[in-house]
């Protein structure tokens, strides 16, 4: 017997002019670049949902992969990657890389080539040991048939410089077509973010072999590394590209207040930690206290305080009546999802839904429209989200 939990949402009947229950901010004198850029009204709508569990023994769960003919690939931060049916049977899968599991990091991302019905080649974010220090990596390989060992595993980009700390390593990839992007954070080195002689702290887009596409934004700059794609970004751990226009978005983490949803533009700078819209963990400003600066960009959203966001998708699918194009995002602290209503790249509304679920790392839609969420406090699980 399936066991259901049934949750109805925060956001019922409440007044036009009301925003998301979230306290106070941590920093009450910065004031929004634009209309709705944080605290947008809260959606009005009721929402009701069920939520069914399909695999719960998992322990610090952290990505996952729908596949083509039903199933999922599930990364666990410990080192392990596995195969779960959708009636969740689980394999373990054999022959991963050396992963280095130390604070934040160890094995993370997982994604699928476009091609992996035929291809079997999956894609894998990881902390990699580079001599006593780390570095976030992504490699590739080839599943096989019975979904219990990986062939051909090889790296196609390394964190350049490799760091000690335990800190902020990313990390999403997003394949698509013939190009990978990779989120990588600033690695608890907050100035390495700005730094474009490292992949601290940056958005990077390598080919699928790993080597350097020619229309990379600084090909051909002797003064900046050819994989940067952006950079001055603190520790994104989502990352969707938009259904409409193809373009990649990011979610990051901010400080005390300050967690960003950002519109990705190849070779932008996104500020940290010159610009912030949080504080210090201590109570001070970061750097000058600035929110803006020449030649920086603005975040699409921001929290104030934090969602302490996982990853994010678009929603596309029939099953949440009137919820396309929305972004519907994992919160690990206070937990649940978080929806924000779009019109076009600017936020009009926003909503929070199954807090219960507590910690949620990662959200994305299943081939019947349903969400699925992965959380690791103190529900740990693969779950399965629909409407009651």
């Amino acid at each position: 017997m399936i066991r259901v939990l049934t949750i109805v949402a925060l956001a019922i009947a409440v007044p036009a002019s009301a925003q998301v229950r979230q306290g106070p901010p941590n920093a009450p004198d910065y004031e929004p670049a634009f209309e709705n850029q944080t605290r947008a009204i809260q959606i009005r709508k009721r929402e009701a949902f069920r939520v069914e569990p399909i695999y719960e023994q998992l322990v610090h769960p952290w990505g996952r992969a729908i596949l083509p003919g039903g199933g999922y690939l599930v990364t666990e931060r410990i080192g392990r990657l596995s195969h779960i049916s959708a009636e969740g049977e689980v394999t373990e899968i054999d022959g991963l890389p050396e992963i280095a599991v130390l604070g934040q990091g160890g094995l993370m991302d997982v994604a699928i080539a476009e091609d992996f019905a035929t291809s079997r080649r999956i894609f894998l974010t990881y902390a990699a040991p580079v001599g006593r220090e780390t570095a976030t990596t992504a490699a590739t390989a080839v599943l096989a048939a019975d979904n219990a060992s990986l062939s051909g595993v090889n790296e196609i980009f390394v964190q350049t410089p490799a760091i000690s700390s335990g800190q902020h390593f990313g990390s999403r990839i997003v394949v698509t077509g013939d190009y990978a992007y990779i989120t990588i954070g600033d690695r608890g080195a907050p100035d390495r973010a700005q730094d474009v002689q490292a992949t601290i702290g940056k958005v990077v887009r390598v080919a699928l072999d790993g080597t350097v596409p020619s229309d990379n934004p600084f090909v051909g700059d002797n003064s900046t590394l050819d994989q940067i794609w952006s950079y001055g970004h603190r520790n994104q751990q989502g990352a969707a590209l938009h259904p409409e226009t193809g373009a990649l978005w990011t979610l990051e983490h901010g400080p005390r207040g300050g967690d960003e949803l950002n519109k990705i533009e190849a070779g932008a700078n996104y500020g940290w930690p010159v610009i912030s819209y949080g504080i210090n963990y201590g109570g001070s400003p970061v750097k000058e206290g600035q929110t803006s600066a020449p030649d920086m960009m603005q975040p699409q959203y921001y929290w104030d305080p934090v969602i302490a966001p996982g990853d994010f998708t678009f929603y596309q699918g029939d099953m949440f009546e009137g919820w396309n194009g929305d972004v519907i995002a994992a919160s690990l602290n206070p937990g649940g999802l978080v929806r924000l209503e779009m019109d076009g790249d600017r936020v009009i509304g926003e909503a929070r839904y199954v807090r219960d679920l507590g910690r949620v790392r990662e959200v994305d839609v299943d081939q019947d429209g349903s969400l699925l969420v992965l959380t690791d406090n103190p529900v740990v699980g693969l779950f399965r989200v629909l409407p009651r």
